[in-house]
């Protein structure tokens, strides 16, 4: 009986989409958090009469034919890269980027990873880094006796230093695109890696074509939307609960003819 093992790939399938939802309205809080959507497709099909096959041997043509599928399959867990809202801070190190693009931070190993989350923070050494420490690529340091830093729209960082009447420039914050950003690897902590997918990083400055303008004392906020997680976190429970029925239905079916033997 192919109802219980359709019905269990429906299941399945719904589990994963409530794991998915879960994990966006876990990171609404989440700075520059891009939410997650669950995509399926369905497996393949029995045929038990062709469609096009001839009928008679007047040469009568099935319309329709019979074919049975056997359920869904996970096909992609699409991450959905439209920018979230931008919040005031206040705090100068907060930088959000307006469009496309992301910052280059480099790893403890020496490879490079990419992120939209703008939370910058001073290592004891006035070298810009992330919240882990990571710092940004290419480095900039803030010196000793620095009184305000200012970051330009292109990324330009300047720093107003006790005793100097003119800001010294410190260095640019790079920034990097790609083809296809929901081909990137997520490693958490607000950190991508690029893969085959992704397309080949392509680095330049903030505000030049193809690449957005970076605003400081802002943060970007996730891009999830609570309403609409709730919405698809009922429907998925009310298709796990009917592919349930299913089951139950199947089991039924199965016991009925058992008894009748």
């Amino acid at each position: 009986m192919r109802v219980l093992s359709i019905a269990s790939t429906g299941m399945m399938a719904q589990q994963l989409n409530v794991e998915v939802i879960s994990n966006n309205i876990a990171n609404i809080n989440t700075t520059s958090y891009k939410r997650a959507r669950a995509e399926f497709q369905d497996l393949m099909y029995q045929s038990e009469r062709r469609q096009g096959s001839q009928s008679t041997d007047a040469g009568t043509i099935v319309p329709t034919g019979i074919e049975v599928g056997l359920g869904v399959r996970a096909a992609a867990v699409n991450r959905i890269n439209t920018n979230g809202n931008l919040t005031s801070t206040g705090n100068e190190l907060d930088v959000a980027i307006e469009g496309r693009g992301y910052f280059n931070v480099r790893l403890p190993g020496g490879d490079t990873a990419y992120t939209r989350a703008g939370s910058f923070k001073l290592s004891p050494e006035g070298t810009i880094v992330n919240a882990d420490g990571y710092p940004i690529m290419p480095e900039v340091t803030v010196p000793q006796g620095t009184r305000e830093i200012a970051i330009s729209k292109s990324g330009e960082v300047q720093a107003y230093v006790d005793g100097q009447a003119k800001p010294r420039t410190l260095g640019q914050m790079v920034m990097t695109v790609f083809v296809n950003d929901s081909g990137l690897e997520a490693l958490g902590d607000n950190l991508y890696r690029a893969t085959p997918a992704s397309g080949e990083p392509q680095d330049g400055a903030a505000g030049q074509a193809g690449f957005g303008t970076i605003r400081q004392k802002y943060l970007e906020s996730s891009n999830v939307n609570v309403v609409q997680e709730i919405t698809e976190l009922i429907s998925a429970q009310r298709a796990y609960e009917m592919n349930a029925k299913a089951v139950e239905a199947g089991d039924q079916m199965a016991s009925t003819l058992s008894n009748m033997r």
